[in-house]
């Protein structure tokens, strides 16, 4: 059976951007732009060009892609012609193949918003789409606020569709500017544009996630017969974001009845990069991917309980709704006080540990896990600490140095400038090969701030391990957790560490004290460790 096509449109760099706290480089819009075309999407949504120097840079030199470039802005304003408006200029001189307008189509946006009649709108919406598919350019129409607006007058907001149309776009895209529009009026809507003689083969979705239903309206318009799905990676976007093409894409794929209907750009090979890529995202952002994400996220086949693991050990399918490395991720068997043996074998062998069914050490092992949970430590995310604890008890942990002693000192003192800064000293003596080695480090960045006594710490441990110094060369933390785990003068202090190193490899550790600075110390201790075991064992 012939499947129909399905349309992949990604505003990544331009409707992500409006994330607050993001903003790409020139260069990272780039990196970007090349990963996105080699998932497979069908248009790369670049910018708007004219509205910032990041956006028109990037088009200045735009990278050549499969996908169609593809550069947003608005229509023309009341007043004056499509040829001789300055903002429409600027987008028409990006170059692109393909170019989005967004327009208005709701009365209560064109009086208030824009302060012109109805049909004068109507008249920028189809000269500017006149303007550009007269220049052998792919038009878009996104019809902003659209479900709000049909609900307010659904003959105007369907005349705007038609204008664009009977202007050459080629697609006409349903906008749930509010995100307040729920799926299953996103597909009576659907239903009755294509009704009202809109061809669902030109009619797009663009929806916004502030109701946590982005995905399933994209869905339900697909349902109803658009064939072109806007969103972002990672679901960026203004407010709450824009639908997950990271959820969206692998359901299209791997989900009925949508896998037997449809068919997109990208193939199954590529949708094996698709954990990858959204973790690139998060770096380039210099955010921890968010564990629960579906598909990609940490935790999406983690199985923490003992009744799950011991299924999961023998057919993955009772708890998996699809093989994990479908989408470039892996499953965990996390430990902590809800494991039994089940979840300890399948773990100790992730780590290379071959231990036999019912060996003593299976129950030391989660005795001692078990007590120290007790006492404030968590191994369900501190994956590399639990490793270490396993080793240990089994007689396969490496001294590979001896912590003898350490000091962190934090000051205030007023600078050159008259101004009050801190600045925190570690000093760390280790014991390495027999032979003591004592460092010093200060905790100040390239720009002069304080970065922290835990970043004094962590400088003045590598500074000299000895022999086993450049193997830590390529090791950074990307993450740094702390819970209160218990209130009060007794309060305990967790800390999480996530590490990274050159290989790409991630892995979490865990230290517990009543001092915040001995916990992070452990965890940094244990974050070392692993990293040299991985590299030398």
């Amino acid at each position: 059976m012939t499947r129909e096509r399905l349309y992949l449109y990604d505003t990544t760099l331009r409707d992500g951007q409006q994330t607050q706290g993001v903003q790409f480089s020139t260069d990272e819009k780039h990196q970007i732009a090349d990963a996105l075309d080699e998932l497979g999407v069908d248009h790369i949504e670049g910018g708007w060009p004219g509205a910032n120097p990041t956006d028109s840079a990037f088009f200045d030199m735009a990278p050549r892609t499969r996908a169609k470039m593809t550069a947003f802005g608005m229509t023309k304003r009341a007043g004056r012609s499509a040829e001789n408006d300055d903002v429409l200029a600027a987008v028409m001189n990006a170059g692109t193949p393909a170019i989005c307008l967004v327009g208005k189509t709701h009365v209560f946006h064109v009086a208030e918003a824009l302060g012109i009649t109805n049909d004068e709108n109507l008249d920028n919406i189809g000269a500017s789409i006149a303007h550009v598919a007269g220049q052998g350019r792919e038009a878009l129409f996104d019809a902003e606020h659209f479900f709000d607006g049909y609900g307010a007058e659904p003959g105007y907001a369907l005349s705007c569709l038609r204008t664009a149309l009977e202007a050459g776009a080629r697609w006409v895209v349903l906008c749930d500017t509010n995100g307040g529009t729920l799926p299953h009026e996103i597909h009576r809507i659907t239903s009755e544009v294509i009704a009202a003689g809109i061809p669902g083969d030109r009619l797009g979705i663009h929806t916004h996630n502030d109701t946590e239903n982005a995905v399933a309206g994209s869905l339900a318009a697909v349902d109803a017969g658009a064939r072109q799905i806007q969103g972002t990676l990672n679901g960026l976007g203004e407010r709450c974001g824009n639908a997950n093409l990271t959820s969206i894409i692998p359901t299209l794929l791997l989900k009925a009845p949508y896998k037997d209907r449809f068919e997109t750009g990208v193939t199954h090979d590529a949708l094996a990069g698709l954990t990858r890529i959204s973790r690139m995202l998060d770096d380039i952002l210099n955010r921890v991917p968010m564990k629960q994400a579906p598909y990609v996220g940490a935790s999406a086949f983690a199985h923490k309980a003992g009744l799950h693991a011991s299924a999961i050990l023998k057919n993955p399918a009772t708890y998996e709704h699809i093989a994990p490395e479908t989408v470039g991720n892996a499953r965990i068997i996390p430990m902590s006080n809800q494991a039994g043996q089940s979840n300890l074998r399948k773990r100790l062998a992730d780590a290379g540990l071959d231990v036999a069914p019912g060996d003593p050490a299976l129950g030391r092992i989660l005795d001692r896990i078990k007590t120290r949970e007790d006492k404030g430590y968590s191994y369900d995310t501190a994956q590399a600490s639990f490793e270490l604890l396993a080793r240990d008890d089994l007689g396969s942990l490496p001294e590979f140095f001896e912590v003898k002693r350490y000091k962190v000192t934090v000051e205030r003192r007023k600078n050159k400038y008259n101004r009050m800064v801190s600045l925190s000293e570690a000093v760390v003596v280790v014991k390495v090969d027999g032979e003591k080695k004592l460092s010093v480090s200060e905790s100040l960045d390239q720009a002069g701030s304080d970065r922290g006594p835990v970043n004094a710490l962590a400088k003045a441990l590598a500074k000299d391990l000895g022999r086993y110094s450049d193997r830590i060369d390529d090791m950074r933390l990307v993450d740094f957790k702390v819970r209160i785990t218990q209130g009060g003068t007794e309060a305990v202090t967790r800390v999480i560490i996530d590490s990274e190193d050159g290989q790409g490899r991630r892995w979490s550790t865990v230290g517990v004290s009543a001092n915040i600075v001995d916990a992070s110390f452990e965890a940094l201790l244990d974050a070392i460790r692993w990293k040299l075991i991985r590299d030398m064992t």
